[in-house]
């Protein structure tokens, strides 16, 4: 689309949406800003936008606006079938998300990975291992940078690797990645979704517009993804830590790559990422680098060395034998529960927080073989011990530094206390990092 000129409206005032309008203004469009926040909530950037004369409308969104608009791009927060969005579409006001418009202007071999959980180690550990193979890399997307950054500059990069949320794919039409991923599937995102099989169908888009000649990177332990090869374009490569596979990525203690009559092995020995979760991750970039060229020992290295992410099973101390460990980005279930089988037991688990509609029942089993005490916090808390009170010792309590008290005091000595919430952070923090961060210093208080 052509914007100069085009009266183009903006939904969302976050990273997202400022770096959307500094692109539009940049090519000529009228752009008007539409937040739900009041205005002295705003951040500066959205004042700086002003003075470039961007429109804003905060408080709320207002319909007159949304259909005199020849162009609505919405940020990732905010879902497509809120009022004035639906009085949009019934006029045929094109209406993307931040990606799609990316998209349109984007010069750059994309690797897009999405996945319920896991996609920020695996985008993470992707930027690290091209970067080591001397490529120039831009790593960004529902993580640190927005797409839209970058197709705002020079656009001088080897290849883009960027996280996708299913929030972003759902406003695309044309978004084509070269190389998609796709890491596993677990419920989540049940406070946005009607049900599970709609968020299935969002993730699902990430392939629709692929050709053949694009590579479908899936999971084949997880049947949900394993099912998505039906119908999709691009040729699919699979990674298992269960199979044997003709053509793909078998991993344990080692992964072995087949494709095309060739064959690798990568030891995985000394690997700083552990855990069934980070074999999910360190298969998939595995592939994906093999089949972008990277140099074998140039993989290797990178599945060896990577350190892994803060608040993504971050060791944070050990205090009288008790280990403690930020897990704050285990914000669903199927996250806590890969969690739960990375470690021994006994454990000790502090969960809860914002809940997020899917149900705790997967929990039950992990937390009979595993788990000596349950600690719940946050919003969440009542409807946690309604369903999974009876499997273990299950304790509630009001702040998250009382639960670090409280599990301490509950540990012996070769006891593991694993904080990973299964919930979004916004009841009592305004991130899962910060979250993370409150955590790791209610340990140090401990140790003080």
């Amino acid at each position: 689309m052509e914007l100069q000129g085009k009266k183009v409206l903006v939904v969302g005032l976050a990273k997202t949406g400022i770096a959307t309008a500094y692109f539009l203004l940049d090519r000529g469009a009228r752009v008007t800003i539409s937040e739900a926040k009041p205005q002295e909530s705003l951040p500066e950037e959205a004042l700086e936008l002003a003075k470039k004369g961007v429109l804003l409308e905060t408080g709320g969104h207002q319909e007159e606006t949304f259909v005199h608009a020849d162009l609505i791009v919405v940020s990732p927060g905010v879902p497509l079938e809120i009022p004035p969005l639906a009085a949009a579409d019934a006029r045929g006001i094109k209406i993307v998300s931040e990606i799609e418009l990316a998209g349109w202007f984007l010069k750059t071999p994309l690797i897009a990975v999405t996945g319920t959980n896991g996609k920020t180690t695996a985008t993470s550990l992707l930027g690290e291992m091209f970067r080591q193979a001397g490529k120039k890399v831009f790593v960004g997307g529902n993580i640190g940078t927005p797409l839209i950054a970058y197709v705002s500059g020079v656009q001088d990069c080897d290849y883009v690797i960027a996280e996708i949320s299913s929030f972003q794919l759902e406003g695309i039409a044309t978004f084509r990645p070269r190389i998609s991923v796709m890491l596993n599937i677990t419920e989540d995102h049940l406070d946005r979704y009607r049900s599970f099989a709609d968020y299935i169908a969002a993730k699902r888009r990430l392939f629709m517009n692929q050709k053949k000649e694009d590579r479908a990177v899936l999971n084949f332990d997880d049947p949900l993804v394993r099912e998505l090869k039906e119908g999709i374009q691009a040729e699919p490569f699979f990674f298992s830590a269960t199979h044997s596979l003709q053509n793909g990525v078998t991993g344990n203690s080692a992964l072995h790559i087949r494709y095309a009559g060739g064959e690798e092995s990568f030891s995985l020995s000394g690997a700083l990422l552990q855990g069934a979760h980070n074999l999910e991750n360190m298969m998939a970039a595995a592939a994906v680098g093999y089949l972008c060229g990277l140099p074998v020992r140039t993989i290797q290295h990178a599945l060896v060395h990577f350190r892994g992410l803060a608040h993504r099973m971050e060791f944070v101390d050990e205090i009288r034998g008790v280990r403690f460990y930020n897990d704050s980005k285990g914000t669903n279930v199927g996250a806590v529960v890969k969690s739960l089988e990375s470690l021994t037991a006994p454990l000790i688990l502090i969960a809860g927080g914002k809940d997020k509609g899917g149900s705790y029942a997967p929990l039950k089993e992990p937390l009979r073989s595993k788990v000596k005490a349950l600690i719940l916090l946050g919003e969440a808390r009542e409807r946690i011990f309604a369903e999974l009170g009876a499997e273990v010792e299950t304790h509630r309590v009001a702040t998250l530094d009382d639960a670090v008290a409280l599990a301490f005091s509950t540990a012996l000595p070769g006891d593991t206390v694993l904080f990973s919430p299964a919930c979004s952070s916004f009841d009592m923090f305004t991130s899962y990092a910060h979250r993370g961060e409150c955590f790791c210093a209610a340990v140090k208080k401990l140790k003080n």
